[in-house]
């Protein structure tokens, strides 16, 4: 049982969390700089409407993969282990579409190549995700979500100033993105023996793939309403998307001024949920996965609202302290969380279906918060749609902690009469 384990030593929880450096390099870049300001190249009226296409667009991609390919790695078995053969084909191929993004010239080929993208990091995302409750003893699941928080904002800080300095609009700057995913992914299967042990797979790899799918899923209520925490909390976590319009329009800032300034932001942003990623893991230890979750709801909550309200754009950089406090907290225990309440046979499986939650939380607010941008930009002026995005960010952030209550944060074991189960009756 994974609470039998020996502790690993910190060495190994750092390399076991590396990996996520180098994806959220590439979505912190994409996402937050290099696609912004090329739709707004494109089309600066639909900025909004435009953004939250391509990110719906790309989201059905993790979706289906996730949970899927999870599932299929956790019945997979190879001299290497379950997890690393998809981990290194889907970063291979991350550096394919990214070659075809960075040379994309117009909206529809953009969004087709994001979507390949999408599907190729979610091919390896989905396995990577496993690492954690497979190999993490119980009393270090604290620690490890710390470290892994700590690398998401590093990505974070790394993808946006590679966008940032290196030019948006700048081939080189963006396959520098995947050469980070790269040297992370080499790093990561280099140094972590994951083992060759897996459950028995007694139905074809068909079954076991359609097995991610099956209706037990809809008795892990846990599962579901965590999903819906990580929609709504990691959802608010997406206005950074938004973040350059409302330099721009708020505080009447330039293009490149306000890339700099997001830069900026998101530094003192990733700062403050570094100083917090740690200690929150291991505060969830001590007081609970919940309170932590809740305590970084407020902080972080009133941190957007400093945002909305700001008068200056000095108020506005400030506002995102605690804003970044907050997240940081929130990463942690959510991930601390997410490793105790799943099922452990199937730990690709259902921490795939959880990071859905992730995939769909940019898509969802940004179909909402985009739009309400566009919209009160135009009914009330320019100035107040950005701020209403804040608005709409804390919100989530509410609806978050209000869904938190129905999980039962009590850590749950391998159960092992189900080691043995065929997949389409786990």
């Amino acid at each position: 049982m994974n609470a039998e384990r020996p502790s690993l030593p910190l060495r190994q929880l750092l390399t076991l969390s590396i990996y996520w450096l180098g994806i959220q390099t590439i979505w912190g870049g994409l996402n937050t700089i290099v696609i912004p300001q090329r739709i707004d190249a494109l089309n600066p009226g639909a900025q909004g409407l435009l953004l939250a296409l391509i990110i719906a667009v790309g989201a059905v991609a993790p979706i289906i993969v996730q949970p899927t390919i999870g599932m299929i790695s956790d019945y997979t078995v190879t001299r290497w282990g379950r997890r690393k053969p998809y981990i290194v084909i889907g970063s291979l191929l991350d550096v394919v579409f990214l070659a075809g993004f960075a040379l994309s010239n117009d909206f529809l080929a953009m969004l087709a190549f994001y979507f390949l993208l999408q599907l190729s990091s979610n091919f390896a995302q989905g396995p990577f995700q496993g690492y954690v409750p497979d190999l993490v003893p119980a009393r270090q699941v604290g620690t490890a979500s710390g470290l892994m928080g700590l690398m998401l904002v590093l990505g974070t800080i790394v993808g946006v100033g590679i966008a940032t300095f290196g030019g948006a609009a700048s081939v080189p700057a963006v396959m520098a993105l995947g050469a980070v995913e790269l040297v992370t992914m080499v790093v990561l299967v280099g140094t972590v023996d994951e083992g060759t042990a897996a459950p028995r797979r007694t139905g074809s790899w068909a079954q076991v793939a359609a097995s991610a799918w099956n209706r037990d899923i809809l008795r892990e209520s846990n599962v579901l309403w965590l999903l819906l925490v990580r929609l709504l909390f990691l959802g608010a976590y997406n206005v950074t998307a938004l973040a350059t319009p409302y330099f721009e329009r708020v505080h009447g800032l330039t293009d490149d001024a306000a890339n700099e300034t997001v830069f900026l932001a998101t530094v003192i942003v990733g700062v403050a949920t570094l100083l917090a990623a740690v200690p929150g893991g291991r505060l969830s230890d001590r007081y609970g996965r919940r309170k932590v979750i809740w305590a970084a709801g407020l902080v972080a909550g009133l941190g957007l609202l400093g945002v909305a309200g700001a008068p200056s754009r000095e108020l506005a950089i400030a506002g995102f302290i605690p804003f970044g406090v907050g997240m940081g907290l929130f990463l942690s225990a959510d991930w601390a969380l997410m490793a105790d309440v799943i099922p452990k046979h199937t730990s690709g499986r259902y921490m795939g279906v959880l990071n859905a939650g992730t995939a769909m939380a940019g898509p969802v607010f940004l179909l909402v918060g985009g739009p309400a941008q566009d919209l009160f930009g135009a009914l009330l002026g320019r100035e107040a749609g950005p701020r209403i995005a804040m608005l709409v960010a804390a919100l989530f952030i509410v609806g978050a902690c209000l869904a938190l209550r129905h999980v039962d944060p009590r850590r749950r074991e391998i159960e092992p009469e189900l080691l043995g189960a065929t997949p389409a009756a786990a």
